[in-house]
């Protein structure tokens, strides 16, 4: 019998420890001179973290903090420690209860290479944008050099670059599967997701005087094993070729040796044999998630075998539901990676508590006047939301935040505002956004408990919206028309995500948004014109947008204002064929789009996408060797060819394209005019030479042994050279950092970056 919806000790409801007499501290110490001033002797917890300090619920590592220091626990910071040493990371000396290690608000590879696999200059998450002030593999080797420093003391590891390595995983920088990163960090536990109720639940037992090994079954944990656990069935998945009729298999852990005989206390025990069921027979019998787990292919098979890869990404994202989710485990050489069920989502209640916090909405003091990119990105915009069910096969957004979402009440966020209005410097009445992951995801939810704690989908809205999921967005219609009345207030835009089919169920809301919230521009993102490349995707067709695309002109042109859409599409996605690109070229140019920042698929951890482009099958559907094959362009010069059908007015393109016109067959392309993409060759302008670039798996310097240091700029010319960086990730609050990549030079936070 499955139970409704699974519940959660309420995240401020626990005793407050001894150490929160010491108050509420304007920002949390960074030096020992900073404790000195606060009269504290120690730290009970210090939080390592790859990003600059700023106190603000957009960055994880203030969340976090903050959030302990409601509970009444001592927190320092260690912001963007020097990594070459052990020295910067013993600063605030010995923690009480643990470190708490951070690649930042994104994944330390990502913001350091592009989908090209290109070195960034630039950090929107350092002062002036300086790049280089985090290693690569940035939570491996900052946990090393915890470990280093206090070899006694327990690491844990968090954000988005730990959670989407929480197994063995295809890394793309060195072109194999690596192992999980709990291994490489040699860090004693990992905490996925959103954290806050797991961080809080195991700083609670470590002050009670328990130890981490015996914090074995923490939900949105993920910790080392020597053996499975006792009391549990096991479902063995560790195959795709099982034979078509499968016998019940004899289970190695119920080995007894010969000569012992089995006591009546033994056979009592709480800890009995565990049961194997092979995984085709796993549907033939009710079992209790709460005493299951299913085996996954070993790391050593998975390295070895794509397709076997495919069928664990598979297995993890069926299991995301945190009301029906088994947990996992996988073997790494001798050890077993245990990964349990997500955490329960955050209601709304706690959600206000976490937002409701006395953050300063400021960088560190100790920055003075030195300007961080991403602050000034979101130090007007306010997250009302966290989640995303849409299921976008290139995103990672649900692996790390999952798809049930958590909204903030109507006060919460008209508290946020009056709190902007009163810190932070210099503000002029404008809300740049009020979003999330997707921003017209606010209160959106399964209308049926039951059905929601079985679903095992990995989308409500593909390929066709689910008939019990709620799509009224009268909620959001009303927090802008509020947040729009509040005194000193005259801007709120909407920056992040927009789910357009979901949208064009709730015309009141498009009006609204078109009305009053667009700034000339709307962003949406299509992703790609063509049926097969967008199956791959689990994205709509172009249908959908049409429709929208008449609701915007409509309701633009009521309001008397000029507007337009400005649609973001992805060049050599898995399943994406150079016909299909040349089909979105001329789909863009019948319409007249001239895009000007486009992107490369870029293949981040653990997506279903990455798994697609590593593998050549589709975890979409079971995977077998003889299961369906999904093309992938991996050539750099094909690649690049992609991207440029998405450029075809750049001329510096136009010479690649004439030539794959003329291999695909289609010469007719080439020329002048209206139904021509590219120009013949006289018309070409001088086009700059294009600088070679790596292929997946060449050096690059991406790998946490090879972390070398950059040379810094002088201050004066980052200055300068800061009027163009662009703009990092939106301001996403999870307590383990913002989205995982970064699409573009904008600001996106429903998609990967």
């Amino acid at each position: 019998m499955i139970k409704r919806h699974k519940t959660a000790k309420q995240l401020f409801s626990y005793p407050l420890y001894w150490a929160e007499c010491y108050g509420v501290s304007p920002f949390l110490p960074t030096t020992r001179e900073e404790m000195d001033a606060l009269g504290w002797d120690s730290c009970d917890v210090i939080i390592v973290s790859g990003d600059a300090y700023v106190d603000h619920p957009s960055f994880g590592m203030a969340v976090l903090g903050r959030l302990l220091e409601a509970q009444g626990y001592r927190v320092g910071i260690i912001d963007q420690p020097d990594w070459r040493n052990t020295e910067d990371f013993m600063r605030l000396g010995r923690p009480n209860l643990y470190f708490g290690v951070t690649a930042g608000n994104m994944d330390s590879l990502i913001n350091r290479y592009t989908a090209d696999l290109k070195v960034r200059n630039d950090d929107a998450y350092t002062p002036y944008g300086v790049g280089g002030k985090r290693p690569d593999r940035a939570v491996i080797v900052y946990s090393q050099r915890c470990k280093e420093a206090f070899h006694d003391i327990p690491v844990m590891i968090g954000g988005i670059e730990a959670s989407l390595r929480r197994i063995a995983q295809y890394d793309y920088w060195s072109d194999e599967v690596r192992r999980s990163v709990l291994i490489d960090s040699t860090a004693d536990i990992l905490l996925y997701g959103n954290a806050e109720r797991a961080m809080i639940e195991v700083t609670h037992q470590m002050a009670m005087g328990k130890t981490l090994d015996e914090l074995t079954d923490i939900r949105g944990t993920t910790i080392v094993r020597n053996t499975p656990p006792g009391g549990y069935t096991e479902i063995d998945s560790t195959r795709v070729d099982w034979p078509g009729k499968v016998d019940q298999i004899y289970s190695p852990y119920e080995y007894i040796p010969e000569g012992k005989c089995q006591t009546k206390d033994e056979e009592e025990s709480d800890v009995m044999p565990i049961r194997v069921i092979p995984a085709p027979l796993r549907r033939g019998e009710k079992l209790d998630p709460e005493n299951t787990y299913i085996r996954l292919p070993s790391f050593e098979k998975v390295s070895k075998d794509p397709v076997l890869y495919a069928h664990t990404s598979r297995i993890l994202h069926l299991e995301s539901n945190p009301h029906n989710a088994r947990a996992l485990i996988q073997k790494h050489g001798k050890k077993e990676i245990w990964v349990n069920p997500p955490p329960i989502p955050l209601e709304t209640p706690e959600m206000d508590g976490v937002f409701d916090l006395p953050y300063a909405r400021v960088p560190h003091p100790k920055y003075k006047k030195a300007r961080i990119p991403a602050y000034d990105m979101i130090k007007t915009s306010i997250n009302i939301m966290r989640g995303c069910f849409g299921g976008c096969t290139f995103c990672s957004i649900t692996e790390h935040e999952g798809r049930v979402i958590q909204s903030r009440s109507h006060e919460s966020i008209l508290n946020e505002i009056e709190d902007i209005k009163a810190k932070v410097p210099g503000f002029t009445g404008h809300i740049s956004d009020l979003g999330g992951p997707t921003s017209n995801m606010y209160t959106l939810n399964c209308n049926d408990d039951e059905v929601q704690a079985s679903c095992r989908k990995l989308s409500c809205v593909y390929p066709t919206i689910c008939s019990n999921l709620n799509t009224d967005h009268s909620p959001t219609t009303q927090l802008y028309r509020k947040t729009r009345a509040v005194e000193g207030i005259h801007t709120v835009s909407i920056a992040s995500g927009l789910r357009y089919d979901l949208a064009v169920e709730d015309p009141e809301y498009v009006r609204e948004l078109v009305t009053h919230h667009v700034g000339g521009l709307l962003k949406i993102a299509p992703e790609h014109s063509e049926k097969d490349t967008l199956s791959k995707m689990m994205k709509p067709g172009m249908g959908t947008y049409d429709r929208f695309k008449r609701m915007f002109d409509k309701y633009s042109k009521e309001a008397g204002k000029k507007q337009h859409l400005i649609p973001y599409f992805i060049a050599a996605h898995p399943g994406s064929s150079d016909e299909d690109m040349l089909n979105l070229a001329v789909w863009l140019k019948t319409n007249d789009f001239k895009p000007d920042q486009v992107q490369t698929f870029y293949p981040s951890p653990m997506s279903l996408a990455t798994a697609m482009y590593h593998s050549g099958k589709n975890p979409l559907k079971p995977v077998t060797y003889k299961s369906e094959d999904v093309y992938t362009p991996k050539d750099a010069k094909q690649r690049t060819v992609q991207k440029g059908f998405l450029r075809y007015h750049d001329p510096s393109n136009w010479q690649d394209l004439r030539n794959s016109l003329i291999k695909m067959g289609r010469p007719d392309l080439i020329g002048h005019g209206d139904n021509k993409l590219v120009p013949a060759a006289e018309k070409d302008k001088q086009i700059h030479r294009r600088p070679q670039k790596a292929k997946p798996g060449q050096a690059t310097g991406a790998s946490h042994t090879s972390n070398r240091p950059t040379i810094e700029k002088n201050v004066a010319a980052e200055k300068a050279r800061n009027k163009s960086t662009p703009k990092p990730t939106n301001h996403r609050t999870n307590t383990g950092g913002a989205t995982p990549t970064k699409r573009r030079k904008t600001k996106v936070k429903s998609r990967q970056q």
